[in-house]
């Protein structure tokens, strides 16, 4: 096709949002990488080319001096206008179908990144009972934490650069470090707390500093699925280790599983099955931990609400060689769209850290870090904590006494004594997945407990079927109206 007819062909959408010159720009340009306008092929004059299109000579001018710029065309005042000469020679695929670009294949690491939360769940549609795992946003004081994130916006414009750090805001984690050390018995400095876009970048991080390919790691299954994801990516040989009604079973993995490098815990409130780690089986893991020379984990995602006493001390209160890893967030206790977590490493472990969480991301956002030390310091936080504490009691109490009303028989209750979610079980032979099914359709939200399981993982791992039902963010009417709709699912 001559390059006449080529540009007569242009498909200038008149009125359209897009600029003329910008879309006489983009024919021209796909027409040059495709072949079909060759090298060194002189163009129309911009007088011509402006008659030809019906468009002011403006319009062309400003398509010709963009390609121009980026080395598309060449020329000179009284020669002409050319095809740049040095770009390679494209076959030009006239009158051809286009042809699907083929997928360069990713690395393994790259695809064990792309699939590993494949599994993982994520929360959509509008907020409906009973979703799990979702703090109470209706309690949660917003107007106290705009003015906060105003005020650092309006006076912090000296410290928006680049920070020195990967480690986080130095007075965040003074403030974390004495919060965890009065409600949580962590023994830490803060020159061990390192900063992260929420618990999911921290097992990430900790996944690829700890383990090398092919290394086992220990992982609760049932258990959050969310946690397997950066174990998969960073090459480990993920060994589910079954849950009873002291937590993880620490004797089975250690003979299933001798080598293993790392163990994944959830001590204080395991998700989904709601059980605490028994003492003895806390000093079993450490001293594993400490003959192996192995890391653990500790991810506390939301010890802060425990409804029979005051909140258990961490497994890391009771670690003596320095092979705890504490992980906590902030997306239960304040709002998940806040993606702040952090790490309290041992002091070795900790600057490595801080530095790898540097080269994925650099550098935390200093005003969420900031108007978060803010509400710290200022009472809000602790005031915040006590506030849904008590509020998410009373919805639990709704809960269960909804339950005990209507599906006493039916479904039987895990412990409840924390959390944000309760596991229940089926009392007779009921499909979790139809269930959940015909919940969803009926208009509410239900986790199964074989969605948390490992789907390697073997006959000592396997509970019995149940459901997952999250309480925190909804109110008490809002639950009773819940448990009445899965009453007609569960019996008609």
């Amino acid at each position: 096709m001559h390059v006449h007819d080529i540009l007569a062909a242009a498909p200038l959408e008149r009125g359209g949002t897009t600029p003329l010159f910008r879309q006489l720009y983009a024919h021209l340009k796909e027409a040059i990488l495709d072949g079909r306008i060759e090298a060194s092929v002189r163009l129309p004059a911009t007088r011509a080319l402006c008659t030809l299109l019906d468009v002011s000579r403006q319009t062309v001018q400003a398509a010709y001096e963009q390609l121009m710029a980026e080395g598309y065309l060449e020329g000179a005042v009284g020669k002409g206008t050319f095809v740049s000469a040095s770009l390679p020679v494209a076959r030009a695929e006239q009158d051809a179908a286009p042809v699907a670009q083929a997928m360069r294949p990713l690395s393994p690491r790259g695809e064990a990144m792309a699939s590993g939360m494949a599994r993982v769940r994520h929360h959509d549609g509008p907020l409906r009972a009973f979703r799990v795992s979702m703090p109470g946003l209706d309690l949660f004081p917003f107007d106290t934490w705009r003015k906060l994130e105003a005020r650092h916006w309006r006076h912090s414009t000296a410290r928006l650069g680049y920070g020195d750090s990967g480690a986080g805001l130095p007075a965040l984690r003074k403030l974390l470090c004495a919060y965890l050390k009065a409600s949580r018995g962590v023994r830490c400095t803060p020159d061990q707390v390192v900063i992260t876009a929420g618990s999911q970048q921290a097992l990430y991080l900790l996944a690829h500093l700890l383990l090398a390919p092919g290394d086992a790691a220990w992982i609760e299954s049932p258990g959050y699925q969310g946690a397997v994801a950066p174990f998969v990516a960073a090459g480990a040989r993920v060994c589910p280790v079954p849950v009873d009604a002291e937590g993880m079973d620490v004797a089975h993995a250690a003979s299933r599983f001798p080598d293993a490098r790392l163990a994944f815990a959830t001590p204080s409130h395991q998700l989904p099955l709601g059980v605490t780690m028994s003492l003895r089986r806390r000093l079993e893991l450490l001293r594993w931990a400490e003959r192996q020379r192995a890391w653990i984990v500790e991810d506390d995602y939301d010890s802060e609400y425990r409804y029979t006493g005051p909140p258990l001390a961490s497994l890391q209160s009771l670690d003596r060689s320095g092979c705890v890893v504490y992980v906590g967030t902030l997306s239960k206790v304040m709002f998940p769209g806040l993606r702040l977590g952090y790490v309290v490493a041992p002091l070795a472990l900790a600057g490595p850290l801080a530095r790898a969480r540097a080269l994925v991301d650099r550098q935390g956002p200093f005003v969420a870090q900031a108007a978060l030390a803010d509400f710290i310091a200022q009472g809000h936080f602790a005031r915040h904590v006590r506030r849904t504490r008590e509020a998410y009691g009373e919805r639990r109490e709704a809960l269960l006494d909804a339950l005990q009303a209507r599906l006493a028989g039916r479904l039987r209750c895990g412990p409840s004594d924390a959390g944000l979610d309760l596991c229940v079980h089926f009392d007779g032979d009921d499909d979790e997945d139809a269930v959940a099914r015909r919940a969803r359709d009926a208009g509410i939200d239900l986790r199964t407990l074989g969605y948390y399981a490992n789907p390697d993982a073997g006959a000592a791992c396997r509970v019995d079927p149940g459901l997952v039902l999250g309480f925190s963010a909804f109110r008490p009417d809002e639950i009773r109206a819940g448990v009445r709709t899965l009453e007609q699912v569960l019996v008609g």
